[in-house]
């Protein structure tokens, strides 16, 4: 039997490039190698693709031959400029964290180049990535959000004319605390707690140096409910998660820098709640368009025992200690089948697209 050749995209442009490292050799040491060949394609700093070697660390893969992949359906999918190699993929495995990666721009890439790839399409992955659309689109659809405003960077720069009048609307509209987060990043990168008005505005500067959008969350006293979601047309969810960070809030360096945070699956909840905070998730994958999979993380308020949504990732992390796989493990469904699964929804996913009449007249 012929092995599939599976193009595992990692590192990129974001701040998540790091990240993104881990999850991807995550996944290669996962994927059964009886059945398919890892083609390492690593995305430096700069945006530009290496071709990585199969046998060598996916860091040094950020050193090989630049390559690009051709947007021509039915041509090789691979060129390497230095030496006119063209090589064929079966499937892309895409897990750029951040942006470029799951924000639509990577994903329409893979849609011209005709060949399947694991996660949700264009349209989806920019409204999961965009914060601040996610929740007006959610919020439309009856998913409880928490309340937010949003600033662009222009706005944020003549914020100085006029603060004292916007620190007041804040505390008017939002109450303190509040989070100020940028709206298109993960792995909680430039997310800052404000307790109080004199550091609103700095907080607001510092999101906008890594984004054009930010948003200003109210801050609720609350746990943190994650559940992971998988499929296309019949989306399944897992059990769900609860962290529980020793830090204030659940930021980068307790993600992935802190030992004593505890990630307790199943998450402690009463059965009502579990099922709940589950059709939630579903809801909230399928008003998104999503499809393969996403991590939809919610916020469950103590003083009220109402959930909240806190954002969905369409490419969650793959790491050791990321959740989406521990869930599914919790849930039955071991590490390398659930990476067989995405596979194989991402192929379903594109023989329909094929079959579609893509000329009116015929």
């Amino acid at each position: 039997m012929n092995k599939m050749r599976v193009g595992l995209l990692y590192g990129g442009r974001s701040v998540e490039h790091e990240v993104s490292i881990v999850s991807a050799t995550s996944i290669r040491k996962a994927l059964d190698p009886n059945r398919f060949e890892v083609i390492p394609l690593g995305v430096d700093h700069k945006g530009c693709f290496h071709l990585g070697d199969p046998t060598a660390s996916l860091q040094d893969g950020l050193r090989g031959p630049e390559v690009w992949i051709l947007p021509v359906p039915g041509s090789p999918t691979l060129f390497c400029p230095s030496d006119g190699r063209k090589l064929d993929l079966d499937l892309f495995f895409p897990i750029i964290h951040g942006t470029g990666g799951e924000d639509g721009i990577l994903q329409g890439l893979l849609e011209l180049s005709g060949v399947p790839y694991v996660g949700s399409g264009v349209l989806s992955s920019s409204v999961q990535m965009d914060k601040d659309i996610t929740k007006r689109l959610l919020e439309k659809g009856g998913i409880p959000v928490v309340p937010w405003l949003t600033l662009t960077r222009h706005e944020i720069v003549s914020l100085d004319a006029h603060r004292a009048e916007f620190e007041t609307r804040v505390a008017n509209e939002l109450g303190f605390p509040v989070f100020v987060k940028p709206a298109s990043l993960g792995s909680s990168v430039g997310i800052t707690k404000v307790k109080q008005k004199a550091d609103l505005l700095p907080a607001l500067q510092a999101a906008a140096k890594l984004d054009t959008k930010v948003l200003i969350e109210r801050g609720i006293d609350a746990r943190e409910i994650e559940v992971a979601v998988l499929g296309n047309h019949a989306p399944k969810a897992s059990i769900p998660g609860e962290i529980r960070p020793k830090s204030e809030f659940y930021d980068y360096a307790a993600k992935y820098q802190d030992d004593s945070t505890e990630l307790l699956v199943p998450a402690p909840l009463s059965p009502s709640e579990t099922e709940a905070v589950k059709q939630l998730a579903l809801q909230t994958f399928s008003l998104v368009d999503a499809s393969g999979f996403a991590r939809v993380d919610f916020f469950l308020e103590r003083q009220t025992g109402k959930f909240f949504l806190n954002e969905i990732n369409s490419l969650p992390g793959f790491t050791s200690v990321s959740m989406f796989p521990r869930l599914w493990e919790a849930s039955g469904v071991a590490y390398p089948a659930l990476l067989e699964t995405l596979i194989e929804l991402a192929l379903e996913k594109h023989a329909e697209q094929r079959d579609l009449n893509r000329n009116y007249l015929v």
